[in-house]
């Protein structure tokens, strides 16, 4: 059964109670005496990890990703991939084969960031761009829903808090909430034999803060000053999940606190704020927890284990999950967001893109290569995509497994065929199939992705489900 029922987050304390300031449930009473145990730390640490956490991984990411060295870019600079990643690929998490990405990070404090996108000619192009919240604040994805083919040419003018002034003609205005955002260009990409269609494209597209597109090159952004928090984080090692996941608490709430000043919450967030100030965390200044060390620890590792467990909004089916209507635009469903951050980074919006995600066949077991499976769509259950999809096959920690190249992925673009009565059936195996179209999978425990590109309303709304995986 799908499941799509909206919980704003898990509650580990009543209104009632004296740390009664639990704004994760809009529960309004006041505190009116310090408690005398330190219960109410553990839970509003664990509420402010749940709270902060996507806007101190955007930051770790940041950071890690802006400047001139290998594998870097400057701000308002989009770093193009070159290549389809290579097998063993595992950063970032289940890296796409469908598409070549440019990605790159804006800084919007002192004027705005001009970005021209070229006429796809019918080529599938998925853009674009979060605020530090991970809130998507613009991208292309309702565009295909009239036009299935591409995207025109188009000029979009990113603006950050407060500022006004005249824009180029034909260029629309979105305004962003935060100093800094996220920008992600996926261009569809049909093997290495359509490489150099994609990477025309990609020196088309076009990224300057606004005195350089109007022909002043002498201004150029301001590059924030980093804290010493930010400069600790970026000696560590992993991905940005993974620096994250290494800070303690002094470090996770001051890389937090660096961070407000310029990346405010939204107005509905004033009750995280005033939780925050009772744990000695205000935007700009040193943090100053609490001297309750065990009730702190506590806290963070129930904060861990929050945000890498599926809030019950997430919509399930057949073994599958994957997220709803709201997705990339969270409101104050804190929980949601976190998780998104947390296991999907960068993902977009319902019109945007789908990434259902399965590691357990139909009986319950872990999926395993060593084994066959059939997933079959009957003919009126086909991805509903305006775009495309495909299935990828991963090892269970989202890397690309030992497997043939040339089909690391079956979607209705790789010359997937359907049987007589219109049904598919995809067959996952380490071993080639002779029937079915054959996905490859490593021999060992995996996981599969279903990706739907530009999808159509029912596959967000509950109304569609993936098939099971059904082992042979």
């Amino acid at each position: 059964m799908i499941k799509n029922r909206r919980e704003l987050f898990s509650i580990h304390w009543t209104c009632a109670s004296l740390a009664g300031l639990a704004f994760l449930a809009g529960c309004a009473s006041t505190p009116s005496a310090t408690p005398k145990n330190t219960g109410w730390i553990k839970d509003e640490v664990a509420d402010s990890y749940v709270f902060g956490y996507p806007l101190v991984l955007m930051g770790v990411a940041r950071d890690a990703a802006v400047g001139t060295g290998p594998g870097q870019a400057p701000f308002n600079t989009l770093r193009h991939a070159q290549a389809l990643p290579p097998i063993g690929a595992a950063n970032p998490p289940q890296p796409s084969i469908d598409t070549l990405d440019s990605t790159g990070w804006l800084d919007v404090g002192s004027e705005p960031v001009i970005v021209s996108l070229p006429d796809s000619h019918g080529r599938y192009i998925d853009a674009r761009v979060l605020d530090m919240w991970t809130n998507v604040v613009w991208s292309t994805g309702s565009q295909f829903a009239t036009n299935a083919k591409g995207i025109k040419a188009q000029t979009i003018a990113f603006v950050g808090p407060g500022w006004q002034g005249e824009l180029p003609q034909g260029a629309k205005r979105v305004d962003v909430p935060t100093r800094n955002a996220w920008m992600s260009v996926r261009i569809q990409s049909n093997g290495a034999r359509d490489l150099t269609a994609v990477r025309k494209l990609q020196r088309a597209i076009r990224v300057a803060p606004l005195s350089v597109y109007v022909g002043d090159s002498r201004s150029a952004s301001i590059v924030p000053p980093r804290s010493s928090a930010a400069d600790a984080a970026l000696g560590a090692a992993g991905t940005p999940a993974a620096q994250v996941a290494a800070l303690d608490a002094s470090g996770f709430f001051n890389r937090l606190a660096d961070a407000l000043p310029d990346n405010p919450p939204t107005p509905a967030d004033p009750h995280a704020l005033k939780i925050l100030a009772d744990l000695g965390v205000t935007p700009g200044e040193p943090v100053k927890l609490p001297g309750a060390r065990e009730a702190i620890a506590a806290g963070l590792a129930d904060g861990h284990e929050r945000i890498g467990t599926a809030p019950s909004n997430l919509l399930t089916g057949n073994g599958w999950s994957w997220f709803g209507d709201d997705v990339g635009n969270y409101g104050p469903d804190y929980a949601l967001r976190a998780y998104a951050a947390n296991v999907q980074p960068g993902i977009g919006t319902k019109d945007d893109e789908v990434r259902a995600v399965v590691t357990r066949d139909s009986d319950g077991q872990p999926l395993n290569g060593a084994n066959r499976y059939v997933i079959h769509f009957a003919s009126n259950q086909l991805p509903p995509v305006h775009g495309f999809w495909s299935i990828t096959a991963y090892t269970k920690d989202g890397a690309l497994g030992e497997s043939a190249p040339a089909r690391l992925a079956v979607g209705d673009r790789s010359g997937a065929h359907r049987n007589r009565d219109g049904s598919l059936d995809v067959v996952v195996s380490s071993t080639r199939a002779k029937n079915g179209n054959w996905l490859p999978a490593p021999r060992a425990d995996l996981q599969l992705v279903l990706r739907l590109y530009a999808p159509k309303p029912q596959a967000t709304d509950g109304s569609w489900q993936p098939p099971a995986v059904v082992r042979q």
